[in-house]
């Protein structure tokens, strides 16, 4: 989609880009032979941020990540997947206090998990092995929590699925989108947030492992989704553009998950402190 994209050219917005793909300038090379058709922007700006558009592309997602709106980041998704990563994480609380229990990190075949008191400083320099990280909602909370925890600086390009969620029409956080999308947690339905952090006191105080399985079952659920949900969000923007057939990416086969849910624990919790 990069390639038929003009919004990240500062002074072409979105209203623009539309005209020109209406007027048959559909691709960076059409609008390099016609650098003047851009009303209020020089030919000479044109050329020089479409040759930085090609320079970058395939190797550095900050260009267009700090060029294009929150909500249209999906765009730059298919050029830079290979080294995108799907992150989620869990937590004692929202406060600076609060401590990271879990992490879930996903590259679309593999997920890797991180336990507290076990290898969760193994994370920061996984981590460091992409470009892109997906979440949602964590470019206001999961990556400055990380940052804060680890006491380190996560310089990725983040695409973060609330923003393009929203501009279409989902919200209700991550389980709310995912509702709406017809993806279905079956055990874990109902399970959220704050039932994790009681989870990992169950695990904790009891040394109760069917309680931490199931937490990082519910975290993994988490981050895999995250995958399933910007594909989808990706197809259904491009519907709405003229390049719908040629761009539309298959559906993403869900990896084989270690962790399963034990309804019975789920159920106790429930019980005692629902």
């Amino acid at each position: 989609m990069l390639l038929h994209t003009f919004s990240h050219i500062p002074g072409i917005g979105n209203t623009t880009e539309q005209r020109l793909w209406d007027s048959g300038i559909t691709t960076w090379s059409k609008l390099q032979k016609k650098p003047d058709i851009v009303p209020r922007l020089s030919s000479r700006e044109i050329v020089e941020n479409l040759a930085l558009s090609q320079k970058f592309l395939g190797h550095d997602p900050h260009f267009f990540t700090k060029r294009l709106k929150r909500a249209d980041v999906w765009r730059l998704f298919p050029h830079f997947r290979a080294s995108t990563a799907y992150l989620d994480i869990e937590t004692t609380g929202l406060g600076d206090s609060a401590d990271i229990t879990t992490i879930a990190l996903y590259d679309g075949r593999e997920v890797k998990t991180y336990i507290n008191g076990r290898n969760l400083e193994s994370f920061v320099d996984d981590v460091m092995e992409f470009k892109v990280l997906v979440t949602y909602n964590g470019i206001s909370f999961d990556i400055p929590f990380i940052e804060r925890f680890f006491k380190t600086k996560l310089d990725h390009a983040q695409i973060d699925l609330r923003y393009v969620l929203a501009r279409l029409g989902c919200k209700g956080g991550l389980k709310g989108c995912e509702k709406q999308m017809g993806i279905n947690r079956g055990t874990l339905d109902g399970i959220d947030g704050a039932f994790a952090v009681l989870l990992w006191r169950e695990y904790e105080r009891y040394d109760n492992e069917s309680a931490l399985e199931t937490l990082l079952a519910y975290n993994t659920e988490d981050t895999v989704n995250l995958e399933r949900l910007l594909v989808e969000a990706y197809n259904r923007n491009v519907a709405k553009t003229p390049f719908a057939e040629e761009l539309y990416l298959p559906f993403p086969s869900c990896p084989q998950l270690i962790f399963q849910p034990d309804a019975e624990i789920v159920s106790l919790i429930k019980q005692h402190y629902c």
